[in-house]
């Protein structure tokens, strides 16, 4: 497949994509020699990003010049740091006021790859903007003119499950393709109204399913089942092992060299932007998701990928899926770096 990666990372559309990002965040990281608890920790380094998975999305989309509407709830001084953050970015904020505050999250980044984060709850939603927030993102899309809704995280308190999915039920009728990232009774929920994309990752599929994954084979059936449900595609990530991607067409699995893990931080995020921006569909989207997902990782803190970042020439994408292999684990590779 790599002989398609020149269009890996361009959506023939070039049209605009929203997100929604229901319990956005500030992102602040620290890179530290080693954690050690009860100890005064000094810090070599440290950034605050925007954070939130949809707001991820949009920052890797705007990092490769595409067009992106961001709508997301924002309070107090840490909401409006937060919108003047991804407008620095080049990023169009759709904010919708709410009492509570935006919250920050934290994250320890040691220098073997070894990350920990404290993720705060954020503000509780009321119901009046709840509403606000829907409406926002009907509005939105359509002066947009957008191509993709993608709804990314979790919910905060005050939203229900239900919330997604009568987000995905609104786009279906508006004719707007709709990506979806979530877990739990959310995806559940969702599933139903049937979005065009989840992206689940291994644990989160697994949850979906309700019974542990411990093969690419697992993996697949899993995958198979959320269609069943309502899903038209399922791009999932499976950690250091690759990406699969299950569809109307087909299956596929997509797998980048070893790199050095600097910070997995909005890696997923970035994948799904890469798949988005080469169109949502199929192979070479698949081979643009694997390359941000893997510049990702070697960036620090949050920091989305560029394209001079990308390698979509490292991908491999096959249909002859290693289904024995555990999930979690890097695939054998010789010298040169192709998979054995």
């Amino acid at each position: 497949m790599t002989d398609d990666t020149a269009a890996a990372t361009a959506d023939p559309a070039g049209s605009t994509v929203l997100t929604v990002t229901p319990n956005p965040s500030l992102d602040r990281t620290y890179e530290i020699a080693g954690l050690a608890r009860g100890a005064v920790l000094r810090a070599g380094t440290d950034r605050v990003d925007p954070g939130g998975k949809g707001v991820n999305v949009s920052r890797a989309l705007a990092a490769a010049g595409r067009r992106t509407v961001a709508v997301l709830p924002l309070g107090g001084p840490e909401g409006a740091l937060l919108a003047q953050l991804l407008g620095e970015r080049g990023i169009e904020v759709a904010g919708v006021p709410v009492r509570g505050s935006t919250r920050v999250n934290i994250s320890l980044a040691e220098h073997d790859g070894t990350l920990t984060k404290i993720n705060a709850a954020g503000p509780e939603i009321t119901v009046a903007e709840a509403g606000t927030l829907v409406e926002t993102v009907a509005v939105r899309a359509a002066d947009a003119g957008a191509s993709w809704i993608v709804c990314c995280g979790s919910l905060p308190r005050g939203l229900p499950p239900e919330w997604y999915a009568e987000l995905v039920a609104r786009a279906r009728r508006s004719g707007i393709r709709i990506a979806l990232d979530t877990s739990g009774p959310a995806l559940s929920a969702a599933l139903g109204e049937r979005p065009d994309v989840v992206k689940p990752n291994a644990d989160e599929l697994a949850e979906a399913v309700g019974r542990p994954l411990a093969t690419v084979s697992d993996a697949v059936k899993a995958a198979g089942e959320l269609r069943d449900a309502g899903a038209g595609a399922v791009l999932a990530s499976l950690g250091a092992t690759g990406q699969l991607l299950v569809d109307g067409t087909g299956t596929y699995f997509g797998s980048g060299r070893a790199v050095a893990v600097r910070s997995d931080v909005g890696a997923g995020d970035a994948s799904l932007a890469g798949f988005l921006a080469a169109g949502g569909a199929g192979p070479r989207a698949l081979i643009s998701a694997v390359a941000h997902g893997a510049a990702a990782v070697q960036l620090p803190g949050s920091q989305m990928p560029r394209p001079a970042d990308l390698r979509p020439e490292a991908v491999e994408v096959t249909t002859e899926l290693p289904l024995d292999h555990p999930l979690g684990r890097p695939l054998p590779r010789d010298a040169d770096g192709a998979v054995r």
